[in-house]
């Protein structure tokens, strides 16, 4: 049913209970594998060099936010593989899903900003409204 799962991976609470949904529909297909994407924009890629100046630091930081992710899908026995996008976060998850016969977009309903707290994400609404492909949005 669904072959290619995209997750959108940024370390949030949300993006974790998005994972173990993700999880449990690629269980489902041995044939499935899920894609874990990580988008670095501008805005988070200088803010990781004020608070981790060091290289090493800044690597770690974007690892962490996907290894939670990683371990879910190998203790549920998945394929997966990990990609780091370059760019605002809704557009290239739209723009590799469109471009990568992605069957299924997987993600929270926020992500890490505090400012986005009070409404529906503003990463997740735009990938819904564009994305070519069914978007599950978990809370």
């Amino acid at each position: 049913m669904y072959k290619r799962i995209v997750i959108a991976a940024d370390g949030s609470p949300h993006s974790l209970r998005a994972a173990d949904h993700a999880m449990k529909i690629a269980a489902c297909d041995p044939q499935a594998l899920i894609v874990i994407v990580y988008a670095l924009d501008s805005d988070h890629a200088k803010a990781d060099v004020l608070h981790h100046w060091n290289a090493l630091d800044r690597t770690d930081v974007r690892k962490k936010r996907v290894a939670e992710v990683e371990e879910k899908a190998t203790k549920a026995g998945v394929k997966f593989e990990t990609k780091i996008l370059h760019g605002e976060p809704g557009p290239v998850i739209v723009k590799y899903a469109n471009e990568n016969q992605v069957d299924l977009i997987v993600l929270g309903s926020r992500g890490l900003n505090a400012l986005q707290e009070f409404v529906l994400g503003s990463v997740s609404h735009k990938v819904a409204k564009r994305a070519h492909c069914p978007v599950m949005i978990v809370k």
